[in-house]
C-alpha cells in the first residue's frame, strides 16, 4: 500500500521531475517508509513506499527493469502474487525479490495489459514501456485503490490522491458542475470518472487505459459482473443451504487471502455483521488468536457513542487481543479537521471522523488491518434494497430515486445560487441510463449492480481508503473479493433479501457467532457530537459558509444558508443527512485544500 504519482509529456518537452517530486511528498503519510523518484525523456515517475510485503529494498519502487524496458510504480497488493511467481518462473522469468511489483512488472510483460485479469487483489499501477513509449494504468475490479488524473499543457499527470495533484500545480480547479449537482444528490457522492473540481478526472474501476506518446488513449473495461442467474457459478446450487455453504467458502477464501504479509493483520471490530464475521472466519485460519480494535465515542442529543457491547461480545467469544479505544470529545474537532485534510474529495460520512481517529490509533499497534466495508452493497443491506422487490424493472430508477436521492433535480433551485444550476437532471440520467444497461434479471439486481460498480467505489471504499491511508495504514476488505461479488451477484434476490437484508449472509454467519450480533439492528460508526450541529461545530461550519473565500465562490444561496444556520437541526436528507453539514463540509474541504 503507498502513493504513485507521475506525468508524461506529449509535446516534446522533459517531464518535470520536479513537479512529479512534489505530488509523491504530499502523500508522504500514504508511504512513509521510503522514497523514489525515476525520469526517462517525457516520462517520470514518483512513489512513496508503506512496507507491508518483502520489507527489503529490493522492492523499492518506483521499480525498473532495464532487461524488459519497463518501469512501475504500484500502489495496493496482489494476494495471489506467489502463485503468480511460480507461475513466471515456469515460463522462465527471473527474480530478485519477493514482493508482489516485481511480479506485477513480469506479468505485464508476459501478458500485457491483460494481465489484470490474473489479478487477485487491489491495486492501481502505472507501467512505461520503453520500446513504445506507451503509459499503462490500470486499476482494480472494485476501485479499492485510488487513481486520480489531471491533463492539460501538453501532459497527462496522475496521482494515488487528489490533493497531491494539487501539489503539482496546473490545475483547474473551477467546480465542475455535474459533480457539484451529484454531490447534492448522492450524499456528497460524485461517481464515474468526475470529481467535484473540473480538471481533475478518476481513472474507472476495472479499467487499464493504454496512453500513446502523442496522447492518444483507449479505455478498456475488464469485468463487469451481471447481475444474473445465467451466470451462475458451479461452486452454488439452487438451494437456500447450498448457496449459503457457496458464500461462507468464498468469504472464507477472501479472509485467508488479506492474511497475505509479512508481518500481522488486524481487524477493526464495530460489532456489527461483517466484521465480526471476519473475525470469526479468521478465528478458524489462525493459531493465533486476532487482534481486533473498536472505537467509541462520548454520547450526544440523546445518541449512545460506542457500540462496545456487541464488540466485546465477539472479541470474549474468539478471545481476541481487543482493544477497546475510546475518543473523547475533545479530540473530535481535531479530527474532523484531519479527517477534511485526508479527504481525497469531500465527503458528508461521519464514519469518516471515525475510521481517522481509529486508524490513527491502530496504526501505533499494526501497518495492516481487515474490516467489513462492502457486505451492505453486495448483499443487499440497506433500506433502499427491500422497496425494489417485485417491482417492474421499468420502474426502478424511479423507487430507487425516492429512496436514496437527497433531493429531486428541482430541489436544488432552493440551495444553488441560479449559475451554479444545470439545465437538466444529470444525477438522474446517471442512474437511469446505468439502470438501463443489458444484463440484470430484476430491478433489485439493476440497483446492485449500479451500487456495487458504481457508487461503493466512491463512497466506502474511498472513505476506507483515505482514512486509513492518512495513518499509513493498509485496509483489506475481504467482501470486495472480486470473486465472492460475483457469486453475490449471481444470488436469488429473494436470499438476499430475507431477514431485512444480507439474509443469505445473515443465515451463513448464524454457526459462528453469537445470535445478538446476526439479528441486531443495523449501526453505523456512532459518532453522536458531530451528527448534532451545535456549539464549536456550527461554528466551524458557519465560519466556512459565510468566510470571504465561500462568498466569492458563490456555490450556495445566501438566504438558505442563513436559515439553516440559525436552525441547524432543521434539515435532513431522506438518508438522514444534515443539509448544513453537507454545504459546509463542501467549503470546508474547498477551503482546507487551498481553493
Amino acid at each position: 500500500m503507498c502513493g504513485l504519482s507521475g506525468e508524461i509529456r506529449f509535446d516534446g518537452g522533459q517531464a518535470d521531475i520536479g513537479a512529479v517530486g512534489r505530488m509523491a511528498e504530499a502523500m508522504h503519510a500514504r508511504g512513509p517508509d521510503g522514497s523514489g523518484l525515476w525520469s526517462r525523456g517525457p516520462v517520470a515517475l514518483g512513489h512513496r513506499r508503506l512496507k507491508i510485503i518483502d520489507l527489503s529494498d529490493k522492492a523499492a519502487q518506483p521499480m525498473v527493469d532495464a532487461e524488459l524496458g519497463l518501469a512501475v510504480v504500484f500502489n495496493g497488493c496482489l494476494y495471489n502474487h506467489a502463485e503468480l511467481r511460480r507461475e513466471l518462473r515456469g515460463a522462465g522469468y527471473r527474480f530478485t525479490s519477493a514482493s508482489d511489483t516485481e511480479v506485477l512488472v513480469k506479468a505485464f510483460h508476459r501478458w500485457g495489459p491483460r494481465c489484470v485479469e490474473r489479478f487477485k487483489g487491489m491495486f492501481a499501477f502505472a507501467v512505461h514501456e520503453r520500446a513504445t513509449g506507451r503509459l499503462v494504468l490500470g486499476r482494480d475490479r472494485l476501485g479499492i485503490k485510488p487513481m486520480y488524473v489531471a491533463g492539460g499543457g501538453g501532459r497527462l499527470r496522475f496521482a494515488s490522491s487528489l490533493p497531491a495533484l494539487l501539489a503539482a500545480g496546473g490545475v483547474d480547479t473551477g467546480i465542475d458542475p455535474v459533480a457539484l449537482h451529484h454531490y447534492m444528490t448522492f450524499h456528497s457522492l460524485v461517481p464515474g470518472e468526475r470529481t467535484i473540481l473540473a480538471g481533475v478526472r478518476k481513472l474507472p474501476a476495472a479499467t487499464v487505459r493504454v496512453i500513446e506518446p502523442d496522447g492518444a488513449s483507449a479505455d478498456h473495461r475488464y469485468w463487469d459482473p451481471p447481475h444474473t442467474r445465467a451466470a451462475l457459478p458451479e461452486a452454488a446450487g439452487p438451494t437456500a443451504a447450498e448457496w449459503r455453504e457457496a458464500i461462507l467458502d468464498a468469504l472464507r477464501a477472501a479472509v485467508r487471502r488479506r492474511m497475505v504479509a509479512d508481518m500481522p493483520v488486524g481487524v477493526l471490530l464495530s460489532g456489527g455483521l461483517d466484521s465480526s464475521l471476519i473475525v470469526a472466519l479468521l478465528a478458524e485460519e489462525e493459531p493465533e488468536p486476532p487482534v481486533t480494535f473498536s472505537i467509541g465515542f462520548e454520547a450526544a442529543g440523546g445518541e449512545q457513542g460506542d457500540e462496545f457491547a456487541y464488540s466485546d461480545l465477539v472479541a470474549g467469544r474468539f478471545r481476541t487481543d481487543h482493544h477497546r479505544i475510546r475518543i473523547p470529545g475533545t479530540r473530535l474537532l481535531d479530527g474532523l479537521a484531519g479527517a477534511v485534510r485526508a479527504m481525497s474529495e469531500p465527503m458528508v460520512s461521519h464514519d469518516c471522523v471515525a475510521f481517522y481517529l481509529l486508524a490513527q490509533e491502530v496504526a501505533e499497534h499494526v501497518k495492516v488491518v481487515q474490516s467489513g466495508q462492502g457486505a451492505d452493497e453486495v448483499f443487499a443491506g440497506y433500506r433502499w434494497f427491500p422497496p425494489l422487490a417485485g417491482v417492474p424493472r421499468a420502474e426502478a430508477a424511479a423507487v430507487y430515486e425516492r429512496a436514496f436521492f437527497d433531493r429531486p433535480h428541482e430541489g436544488l433551485a432552493a440551495l444553488l445560487e441560479p449559475d451554479r444550476l444545470l439545465d437538466h437532471d444529470a444525477s438522474g440520467a446517471f442512474v437511469r441510463d446505468h439502470l438501463a444497461r443489458p444484463g440484470a434479471d430484476t430491478a433489485l439486481d439493476a440497483v446492485l449492480r449500479l451500487e456495487t460498480t458504481a457508487m461503493l467505489v466512491d463512497d466506502p471504499v474511498k472513505r476506507v481508503d483515505n482514512m486509513t491511508m492518512a495513518h499509513g495504514l493498509e485496509a483489506r476488505t475481504p467482501f470486495l473479493d472480486h470473486e465472492l461479488v460475483e457469486l453475490a451477484a449471481a444470488c436469488p434476490a429473494e436470499l438476499k433479501l430475507a431477514h431485512g437484508g444480507k439474509g443469505v449472509l445473515k443465515d451463513a454467519a448464524r454457526r459462528l457467532l453469537p445470535e445478538a450480533v446476526v439479528d441486531r439492528p443495523k449501526g453505523y460508526f456512532p459518532v453522536p457530537a458531530i451528527r448534532h450541529v451545535h456549539g464549536a461545530l456550527l461554528d466551524l461550519l458557519r465560519d466556512a459558509l459565510t468566510c470571504r473565500a465561500a462568498r466569492e465562490r458563490g456555490l450556495f444561496r445566501r438566504d438558505r444558508v442563513d436559515r439553516l444556520l440559525a436552525d441547524p437541526e432543521r434539515d435532513r436528507t431522506p438518508t438522514g443527512v444534515n443539509t448544513l453539514w453537507q454545504l459546509g463540509l463542501l467549503e470546508l474541504w474547498l477551503q482546507t485544500h487551498g481553493l
